[in-house]
């Protein structure tokens, strides 16, 4: 069997792709966990007798902890075995998903979730870490779009499954799923996922070059083509009513239909980012702005409506892949702590697109986010442009000079 050179030891074939899988399923965990609040927000607000938008703490919560946790205890971390910092994340987040459902207080509820969306940033910098140093250079971006996979996965199944879950058990009965599956998880981690010692500098002397300028330029093209989807995506449901005429059912078919296609061009966006990472992230970009010119203008034609949402979903989660390998790549020695930054950065863009949609459909009409989408990702095509001139430290430079 062919054996594949590893900076943590030597991996057959079968043994890399196992451990690949393990960590698909501890995001598919993560991101139902993250995303299961959403489809419940109405029975938790209910049972635990706070108005909905102030169970929308919740969410905002789970991505401020992400967005500023991560990195904070990937930096605190970064001398700690990676297999060993995986599996106590996995633990932590199996008991602290189990709070809220044996308790009654919302104010431990909103810690709890900040307390699990760092751990789930600190999960995905580790994870593709350790996923990128497992396989050849050439399949690296395959490695990432595996590992990132499991959340849109997650996103396309998990979140309807454990909604449903919570319609028939209620919403402890779905949280207390998610902890079960993430025990699944936590067994995979200790059988599968091999031992990786940490290499390279501290926390200090890595952040030098994750921090560098280049680095922050290439992180702006994630938070602008965030913003661009979800200042549509976040508002698509009043779009699809107001707009396309359909309701009930049909608007879950339709969510179902997007919620493939990202998992579909997570996948498929590996590939790509190992071709040529900087360029799909201008095609992601030019295809998210045809693909929201589309939906807009088309917007009453249910057919070509889920032509738009299908394509949207290809090209915008296509370039996940790609922004991670950028990232990291730029960052050169300072790679292990970069890899936090890409899923800190996509936060702001959804937050800053959620805002900037709520305020253009609150003021004009359901059409308004889908425009607002569309002007933001025409900016990010230029931005993804000129970022792709971007290069890489050599290891010379690396060595004996400060990153530029």
């Amino acid at each position: 069997m062919r054996q594949t050179s590893t900076r943590s030891g030597a991996l057959s074939r079968s043994g890399t792709n196992l451990a690949l899988a393990s960590l698909f399923v501890g995001m598919f965990v993560l991101g139902s966990g993250e995303l299961l609040v959403v489809g419940l927000l109405h029975l938790i607000a209910v049972d635990l007798q706070v108005s909905i938008p102030a169970a929308g703490v919740l969410v905002t919560a789970y991505a401020l902890g992400l967005a500023a946790g991560g990195p904070v205890l990937t930096a605190l971390t970064i001398k700690v075995n990676k297999r060993t910092i995986l599996i106590g994340a996995i633990a932590l987040v199996v008991v602290l998903t189990l709070i809220p459902v044996l308790t009654g207080s919302f104010g431990l509820f909103v810690a709890v979730r900040a307390a699990i969306g760092a751990l789930h940033g600190l999960f995905v910098a580790v994870g593709f870490v350790l996923a990128m140093s497992i396989v050849p250079p050439e399949r690296m971006g395959r490695a990432i779009s595996v590992v990132v996979s499991g959340l849109f996965v997650s996103t396309a199944l998990g979140v309807p499954l454990g909604t449903l879950v919570g319609q028939l058990l209620g919403w402890r009965g779905s949280f207390t799923a998610v902890a079960v599956l993430g025990v699944v998880a936590l067994v995979a981690t200790l059988m599968l996922i091999p031992s990786m010692p940490s290499s390279g500098g501290g926390a200090a002397s890595q952040a030098r070059y994750a921090f560098a300028p280049r680095v922050l330029a290439a992180l702006v093209v994630n938070v602008v083509a965030f913003a661009a989807v979800f200042s549509a995506l976040t508002y698509i449901v009043p779009f699809l009513q107001d707009v396309t005429g359909i309701s009930g059912a049909l608007i879950s078919l339709f969510l179902l239909a997007y919620g493939a296609a990202t998992a579909t061009g997570s996948f498929a966006g590996g590939r790509f980012a190992d071709q040529d990472a900087a360029r799909t992230l201008i095609v992601g970009a030019i295809g998210v702005a045809a693909s929201l010119l589309v939906l807009y203008l088309a917007g009453s034609i249910a057919v070509l409506v889920a032509l738009a949402l299908l394509t949207f979903g290809l090209f915008a989660m296509g370039m996940v892949p790609s922004m991670q390998y950028r990232v990291v790549s730029l960052a050169g020695p300072g790679g292990q702590l970069a890899s936090s930054l890409p899923a800190s950065a996509a936060n702001v863009g959804i937050a800053f697109g959620a805002y900037a949609g709520g305020v253009a459909i609150g003021a004009f009409t359901a059409s308004a986010a889908v425009i607002t989408g569309l002007v933001i990702a025409v900016v990010a095509i230029p931005i993804a442009w000129a970022a792709s001139f971007l290069k890489p430290p050599t290891t010379a430079t690396a060595l004996t000079s400060d990153p530029a």
